[in-house]
């Protein structure tokens, strides 16, 4: 397969790696917008949010997790973060890959991530 998310995860493309686990991988986004921004990426590769089956749901909820700890360790918890999911060209999901953005470190408010 031609993805470079999968490509992250299996260690073929060198990344800043922050959190790994068996469902999924965290990195820093090599084009950050905000001086927090790391991608956590499923490890199985699944290309779009609308794609999830009634049994991957869980998998959402688990980024979202992850984001939580992520925020914590990357200081950005008590200041504030977002997390961003894109979904399919037009909604700005660029690598056709799901995956959730946590920005953080700077105000953004008026933004949309």
């Amino acid at each position: 397969m031609d993805c470079t998310f999968c490509k992250i995860v299996a260690g073929d493309i060198p990344s800043n790696i922050r959190y790994r686990d068996d469902d999924v991988v965290a990195f820093r986004d090599i084009n950050p917008q905000a001086p927090v921004h790391v991608l956590i990426v499923p490890k199985e590769h699944i290309t779009l949010l609308s794609d999830l089956t009634k049994e991957q749901l869980a998998l959402v909820g688990h980024m979202v997790s992850v984001a939580n700890q992520l925020a914590r360790s990357e200081g950005v918890c008590d200041s504030g973060y977002r997390v961003v999911i894109n979904c399919g060209y037009q909604g700005g999901q660029l690598v056709p890959h799901l995956h959730m953005h946590l920005l953080g470190g700077r105000n953004l408010s008026g933004t949309l991530g």
